[in-house]
């Protein structure tokens, strides 16, 4: 299925007197009925799309609660659309036994009630909005409703990131970032622009805020500073702030304490008051008996993100990543931190497979690669962390480093020493210290000469 629909959701619907749950493509023009599809993958070019933060969903409920006169004949339901079949077979399962408080908590989790829905209400009125200043950046309002970034702005919420396009006199600065929008003291409101920068400053403090080295790995790990820390946007005054990075831009993010809410249930599990409390404190805190878009019970850490302004499930990947150390220190594999893998290496365009082999730290083998002299070399290639570069092999390095020999790379970029380019000899090419050129299956004169003053020990 499409990869961009793990960010998008479907409707379901069930008629009364039907039990099959089908997905949503709209309401007809012609005769005003539902129309629906069944949630397969083949026909989901059909479903109606529903943006996670747009308002397409309230928009259709609010013209079928119009437009039917017996709205409660259809029930509804939201469900990913990545995971449609799945989770409509869980929902039609749990439909047969409704009261059931496993069956229960399911449906509700997924309900959409129409008769509930209104216009939704953003919290910044567009017409308080500034839009010519976005044209500076080669943004434009019909361009942010079109890429669902609109509604983001008006709730207060970053933009995805986008490509900006700055003039300075005849140059022009092209980056990618994202917008936010500031209230002004006239009361309207302009855009944030936050640029991308390379890497966190956590070194200096952060309007006041001196980070100890716990708090650089919780930013760094989970994303969260994890505790209430006060920060001094007005000089003489102490503000207590939830802190979070922007992992696509890499910048800080204050969130005020007193406008946190903590709900009392996360995923259909109760809260009780000290977790409550350590939630609304920024504290990472285990939480049992959630229950999954599948319907199955779950357990996990939740925090509160302040950059993404609500709570997230933190998924500790300690154990994985001690594994695949492991792996790494049994398999002589590299880190790859801080070393660019290239699209392309001497004249030869790398695979996407390719490249996210160099990341894991395992090898590759490249052909057609052009050495200084012009001349076509193949060569096993691996990331060498602790020097942050790429090394070139003529063997393949794991099966010599198992067999014990001395690994080292061909810095020199010479030709790959088998005729089949896969680290192979004959009898035609065994007493050359040089390789043969890629297609050469013979050698040549003066390879030839060398061959026999090592075989017989006559110079020619």
């Amino acid at each position: 299925m499409d990869e961009k629909l793990k960010d998008q959701d479907v409707l379901l619907v069930k008629e009364k007197d039907n039990d099959e749950l089908k997905v949503v493509k709209g309401i007809n023009p012609e005769n005003k009925k539902l129309d629906t599809v069944s949630p397969k993958p083949e026909n989901q070019q059909d479903f109606m799309k529903l943006d996670k933060h747009g308002n397409m969903l309230e928009n259709f409920l609010e013209n079928f609660s119009r437009q039917f006169k017996d709205p409660t004949h259809f029930l509804f339901f939201k469900a990913p659309a990545d995971k449609v079949e799945e989770t409509a077979k869980n929902l039609q399962t749990a439909l047969k036994n409704p009261e059931a408080p496993e069956n229960k908590q399911l449906l509700d989790m997924h309900k959409v009630e129409p008769q509930a829905q209104t216009q939704k209400e953003y919290a910044i009125n567009p017409d308080l909005v500034n839009w010519e200043k976005f044209e500076k950046y080669g943004i434009t309002r019909e361009g942010l409703e079109k890429s669902g970034n609109m509604e983001k702005l008006l709730d207060y919420q970053k933009t995805n990131l986008m490509p900006i396009a700055m003039k300075f006199d005849e140059e022009t600065l092209r980056s990618d970032a994202r917008f936010s929008l500031r209230k002004q003291d006239d009361g309207t409101f302009s855009p944030n622009v936050h640029l991308i920068r390379h890497q966190p400053d956590l070194e200096r403090p952060y309007f006041g805020i001196k980070f100890s080295e716990d708090d650089k790995q919780n930013l760094l790990k989970t994303g969260n500073l994890g505790r209430v820390v006060e920060a001094e946007f007005k000089q003489g005054e102490k503000t207590p702030v939830l802190l979070s990075l922007d992992k696509q831009t890499n910048e800080l993010v204050a969130f005020r304490k007193e406008w946190l809410k903590v709900p009392d249930t996360y995923k259909g599990a109760q809260l009780d008051e000290e977790q409550k409390q350590r939630l609304s404190n920024g504290e990472k805190v285990e939480i049992k008996g959630m229950i999954s878009t599948k319907g199955k019970p779950f357990d996990g850490e939740v925090q509160f993100n302040a950059d993404k302004r609500y709570f997230e499930l933190i998924f500790d990947n300690g154990k994985k990543q001690s594994q695949s150390q492991n792996q790494k220190q049994d398999t002589g594999q590299n880190e790859t931190k801080g070393v660019r893998i290239p699209k392309n290496i001497l004249g030869v365009d790398l695979t996407e497979k390719q490249q996210n082999t160099l990341k894991a730290g395992e090898k590759i083998y490249v052909s057609g690669m052009k050495d200084k002299e012009g001349q076509d070399f193949n060569a096993y290639i691996k990331v060498n962390a602790e020097k942050n570069r790429l090394d070139f092999f003529k063997f393949n390095p794991d099966k010599a480093k198992k067999q014990g020999a001395e690994v080292t790379p061909d810095n020199a970029h010479k030709t790959q020493v088998a005729v089949n380019s896969e680290g192979k000899t004959n009898e035609a090419t065994k007493n050359l210290k040089e390789p043969l050129r890629q297609g050469q299956t013979k050698p040549d004169e003066k390879q030839e000469e060398k061959q026999l003053k090592k075989k017989t020990g006559i110079k020619m």
